[in-house]
């Protein structure tokens, strides 16, 4: 029976690396340090989540139907998969705020290329966005 390796130190809660590999068949062993892949550090219930999600082709209608569970549910998961997997959550808030800067940024250089601001003001009005 094989057993799969656990991703975190159940001492300290740091990631382990893997240092030993061997062959079933020849036994020859090779030793180092051996990144996994980051779907292999993820929880059972997170990678069954992805299997589901990726068979479903990223429907999270479909996700629903096949996992029995509501939409904030299946939203909830992804978000969880997308932290444990190491990315930043971008919410809706903070794409606005971006949009709404870089609308203001070309707002400024606009008013420079047509002579309105000197480069001085451009840059004071961009650094205080």
């Amino acid at each position: 029976m094989k057993y799969k390796a656990p991703g975190k130190c159940p001492v300290c809660g740091e990631k382990l690396s893997i240092t030993k590999l061997g062959c079933p068949k020849c036994s020859t062993t090779i030793e180092g340090d051996f990144q996994p892949c980051e779907f292999c550090r993820l929880p059972e219930d997170d990678l069954e989540f992805v299997k589901i999600f990726i068979k479903c082709r990223g429907s999270i209608k479909d996700v629903e139907k096949e996992m029995g569970i509501s939409y904030p549910t299946v939203r909830g998961k992804l978000d969880s998969v997308i932290k444990a997997l190491g990315y930043e959550l971008v919410s809706k808030e903070s794409i606005k705020e971006k949009e709404v800067k870089d609308t203001l940024k070309n707002e400024i250089l606009e008013q420079l290329s047509k002579g309105e601001i000197t480069a001085k003001e451009a840059t004071e009005k961009i650094k205080s966005l």
